[in-house]
């Protein structure tokens, strides 16, 4: 399979992506108007910085010609699921906390780290991948919009919203956040150990290489920041656990 063919160089391609252009700037505009109260500056932040992050890898060369280049496919993947979906979580009010059972059925934290580690190896699987990059629609309304719902799914109980209606415990959410580190680590190193093409010769073999290394490498990298974060909240809640127990000592010896 040939690549599609463009008139202009990489750095000159751009594209609106208005089907995620637009639901990322409905969410942006509810999102603002959300009282201060409910919205820290820190949170703000990270909100606006997962937001930032995944327009940098869907309106720029990067998702422009994400199906043209193994390794920009693979900058965009590991982007919207390692980094704007934790930085989405990490400002998301305290506040929201569906009920529905859709909402608590996908963050699951069994259902949601599985989905995630099949969504992650699956679609670089040959297979499933030659039927995403014949058919664009798969990629623009299915991969893509599934790379930024999965992984906050996954983060959404993992990460820290004050320790706040929570599903997992914060040693769970470091245990989680390590094991998720095999399959994509392991599905980068396979990638990039390849003696030849795994997409019949769809990219050229330094192109899936430099995908597989992004992947493998990235994925430790991004991983062990997220895994620190989870450890420190781990350490912070135990404690405050401590206190308690002192404050209770202290309140029955009055």
């Amino acid at each position: 399979m040939e690549m599609h063919h463009h008139t202009v160089g990489i750095w000159g391609s751009w594209q609106v992506a208005p089907e995620i252009l637009l639901p990322l700037l409905l969410i942006s505009y509810l999102y603002l108007r959300q009282p201060k109260t409910e919205v820290s500056p820190r949170q703000r932040f990270f909100f606006f910085s997962g937001i930032f992050s995944a327009l940098a890898v869907i309106v720029t060369p990067i998702g422009a010609r994400a199906m043209d280049y193994f390794s920009l496919h693979m900058v965009q993947h590991i982007t919207l699921m390692m980094i704007s979906g934790p930085l989405l979580v990490l400002g998301t009010p305290h506040s929201f906390h569906p009920k529905n059972r859709f909402f608590v059925a996908v963050t699951n934290p069994f259902f949601s780290w599985f989905s995630y580690a099949a969504l992650m190896i699956g679609v670089h699987l040959p297979v499933p991948h030659r039927f995403i990059m014949d058919n664009p629609w798969a990629h623009t309304y299915c991969e893509v919009i599934l790379y930024l719902l999965l992984p906050y799914f996954f983060y959404f109980n993992l990460l820290d919203r004050n320790l706040v209606n929570r599903r997992v415990s914060p040693a769970m959410a470091v245990i989680a956040l390590f094991l998720m580190m095999v399959p994509e680590t392991l599905t980068g190193f396979f990638i990039y150990t390849a003696p030849g093409s795994l997409y019949d010769n769809m990219y050229t073999l330094n192109d899936q290489r430099q995908g597989g290394s992004f992947m493998w490498a990235g994925s430790m990298i991004i991983d062990a920041i997220w895994m620190s974060l989870a450890v420190y909240h781990w350490i912070k809640s135990e404690e405050q656990k401590s206190r308690d127990v002192d404050a209770q000592i202290a309140a029955g010896n009055v």
